[in-house]
């Protein structure tokens, strides 16, 4: 298993969630299962099977946040220098195509998936920046074509 990079903030996402789905979720889940099993068949109880599916997919995340969190290698950005674009970087590149400046910070999957200004460090534009200088062309390869950015600037917070 590889380490999971992350942020403090995503981290701290991920212990609150997990807080979440282990102390009001799981709990909840476990009485509403229990609810239904009072109406009786359980064969041809609707709600008792869509509360043992939703009981599932609550285990799931929380044994996939577990598994990061003890995989996780967080990373403070504040104190990081590089003369290269690496994980925690805020950047600013030209979107040729678009004709203007995007900027966003390379973050971990799940910090990327709740803020629109994060983008994940493992999806194709992350994959690319990483490495870059300012001035670099980055080429990502797309199902419409190859996207064109040039790297304008890159801070670290």
């Amino acid at each position: 298993m590889s380490d999971c990079p992350m942020t403090k903030l995503g981290k701290n996402m991920l212990e609150t969630e997990l807080a979440q789905l282990i102390r009001v979720d799981r709990e909840n889940i476990k009485q509403a299962i229990s609810e239904a099993r009072d109406l009786g068949d359980l064969k041809e109880n609707a709600e008792y099977h869509a509360a043992k599916e939703k009981q599932s997919h609550i285990e799931g995340r929380i044994m996939d946040i577990q598994s990061k969190l003890a995989r996780s290698k967080m990373i403070d950005t504040s104190t990081m220098k590089s003369e290269k674009i690496v994980f925690g970087a805020t950047v600013t590149i030209f979107d040729q195509k678009k004709e203007a400046e995007v900027s966003f910070q390379l973050v971990g999957e799940d910090e990327a998936a709740t803020d629109p200004n994060k983008i994940s460090y493992n999806s194709p534009l992350g994959r690319a920046l990483i490495g870059k200088e300012v001035g670099d062309e980055v080429v990502v390869k797309a199902p419409k074509g190859d996207l064109l950015y040039e790297v304008i600037s890159f801070k670290f917070n």
